[in-house]
């Protein structure tokens, strides 16, 4: 590996003009439009390929305490955290056929988490789990989920392979009429919704794509009826076959090395080439991680967020790729400590990033030994422009001779499918199967999709009530005129690497808000003063990063080139925002709770 050297500043003001250059070459006017949903004469392309026959059941009309709408990680930290308050009827609902979101559907070869196992797996110190990689393979996490599901009795009331598709408050009763697909019309006290942002798959908006006559999936509902064997390969279906491969982010260096070991031959379209770094995945044992301590886990994670978040910590627990780079992540992460002269300050972070990027960028050269292959994988563009890979298999596929890399940039991605293949140029490149490593459509399921509507007080639509200027809440969870409704997710708090640490921090947020509604026999709902005083307090400090977006490589981080406007997000960081709401539920919690009309009997 070749180390990177300091870099100077007629280096940087070559790297920008390569940037823009690059830039230019791969953005497109269509912008998010190249892309379309899995819907309508493309549905089958989400259908459920792991729940097998969805038993019949008749439609529930009872009534529970919380209805949880996700069995992600969102939903079942927060059925979690529930019951360890003493709730008893918590009913999760979730499109899959299990538990585990993003981690039920994402089954494709070679499919791993790339933030440390010891730190993403929630719940390590209370399930008593110690996991036996550094990056836990998918199957591995779904397990877990399931684990934490069980331990924690969600199973119980909760409705797989069922899909809400209402959610009305009723001022009378003061409760939530749940509806679902099939017709189900339950009732809860509460609801949570954690729908995530990571479960409907997305596909290119290629002309032709309905004409051609090979095997086509997506990589988040893998087809192993057709490939053969499982995440760890052994793929026999492929044997000879022609596999051609839509996407290079994290999905798809993941899965080549994989299809490269089993297809008689892997066509690569790239548009964008990721930033992969060393992974070094390796067995680790217990006393390594220091699970012989009590706590040892949240300890950790505690770590790994400070650090990453550009907190002071004494020690680095998990000192790999993410922790190395921390400060480059400050235009993804608003939570970095600037001190001094602004401009001294983004010159460092300018050469820190060259500098890095440079690093990668020898990385491939030193990787991939056909020298045309390895200029169309390196990638030119800023660190935090796309989120970074890690892989220790992904360059040296490329040095099969069953694999080609076919780069898409000069031609703004494929041009289209015929009835045998994909052309990209004056070439047509003849395919037995098509695989789209797209990824999901970020922010299409749930509340702010549009697919879920949710009525208020009076019947008010939620998306109406925000409006043009946006969503209005309380640290992201509540909103006034929805009472008793609360919402897990990226909406005006703060964010990090790990999610599932943010979603723990939200689910024990919640619960505890309804502890404190139960405690009082009060309904939950800021005002709309709170509101206004929580969005001032979102905008004040707020960083700009907008500028910086603007000028990445296109990809789903600024729309596809379209920019990234600055979100409404808590400005000073994970590490600042949940000390905040720890010392919030102390002092204000009494704040958004108002006496029930109708006292409970129960």
């Amino acid at each position: 590996m070749t180390l990177p050297h300091p870099v100077t500043e007629e280096e940087i003001a070559q790297l920008r003009k390569r940037y823009r250059q690059e830039r230019e070459r791969r953005v497109r006017p269509d912008g998010t439009r190249q892309y379309q949903g899995a819907e309508a004469e493309f549905g089958y392309y989400a259908a459920d390929p792991y729940a097998g026959a969805i038993p019949e059941r008749d439609p529930l009309n009872d009534t529970v305490d919380v209805a949880v709408v996700g069995g992600g990680f969102g939903g079942i930290l927060a059925g979690a955290r529930l019951r360890q308050q003493g709730v008893e009827r918590v009913r999760v609902v979730e499109t899959g056929g299990g538990f585990g979101g993003t981690w039920y559907w994402n089954r494709y070869p070679g499919v791993h988490c790339d933030i440390e196992s010891h730190v993403y797996l929630p719940l390590l110190d209370e399930t008593g789990y110690v996991p036996e990689w550094k990056y836990a393979p998918g199957e591995e996490i779904r397990r877990h989920a399931v684990r934490i599901a069980q331990q924690f009795g969600l199973g119980t009331h909760a409705l797989f392979s069922t899909t809400v598709t209402s959610l009305t408050w009723d001022d009378t009763a003061e409760e939530w009429l749940i509806t679902t697909d099939r017709d189900d019309a339950f009732r809860a006290r509460y609801v949570i919704t954690a729908t995530g942002t990571l479960s409907e798959p997305k596909l290119p908006a290629l002309p032709g794509i309905e004409k051609f006559a090979g095997h086509t999936f997506h990589t988040s509902r893998w087809d192993y009826g057709y490939t053969g064997g499982t995440p760890d390969g052994g793929m026999t279906g492929l044997a000879g076959k022609r596999v051609g491969v839509v996407g290079t982010g994290a999905t798809g260096v993941q899965a080549i090395p994989k299809l490269a070991e089993d297809a008689g031959h892997v066509y690569v379209f790239q548009r964008t080439p990721s930033s992969v770094d060393v992974r070094g995945n390796r067995r680790t044992t217990p006393g390594e991680v220091g699970a012989d301590r009590e706590g040892w886990a949240r300890e950790r994670r505690e770590n790994f967020l400070r650090i990453v978040s550009g907190e002071q910590a004494q020690t680095d627990l998990v000192a790999d790729g993410w922790t190395a780079s921390a400060a480059l992540l400050e235009k993804l992460l608003p939570s970095f400590r600037r001190e001094g002269d602004p401009a001294t300050f983004e010159a460092a972070y300018e050469a820190a990033d060259a500098a890095k990027m440079n690093q990668l960028r020898a990385r491939v050269a030193d990787e991939v030994t056909d020298p045309a292959t390895a200029e169309k994988l390196q990638p030119w563009y800023r660190y935090a422009c796309k989120r970074p890979a890690f892989s220790d298999a992904y360059y040296p596929a490329f040095n099969r001779e069953n694999v080609t890399l076919v780069d898409t940039a000069d031609t703004h991605g494929i041009e289209r499918l015929t009835e045998d293949g994909v052309v990209v140029g004056d070439t047509t490149y003849p395919l037995d199967c098509l695989i789209f490593a797209t990824g999901f459509s970020v922010g299409v399921s749930g509340v702010l999709s549009g697919r879920l509507p949710v009525l208020g007080r009076g019947g008010r639509s939620l998306l109406h009530a925000w409006g043009e200027r946006g969503p209005r809440t309380l640290h992201g969870f509540t909103s006034n005129g929805f009472p008793n409704l609360i919402q897990l997710g990226t909406t005006q708090n703060a964010s990090s690497v790990n999610y599932t640490h943010i979603l723990d921090e939200q689910a024990t947020h919640a619960a505890a808000l309804i502890d404190a509604a139960e405690q009082t026999d009060a309904v939950l709902e800021p005002s709309r003063e709170t509101e206004d005083a929580w969005l001032a307090a979102n905008r004040e400090g707020a960083p700009d990063h907008e500028w910086f977006h603007a000028e990445c490589t296109p990809g789903y981080y600024n729309r596809e080139g379209g920019g990234r406007p600055d979100a409404a997000a808590y400005p000073h960081g994970a590490v600042a925002f949940h000390a905040l709401l720890r010392q919030w539920r102390t002092d204000s919690v009494a704040q958004i709770l108002t006496p029930r009309t109708t006292p409970t009997t129960r």
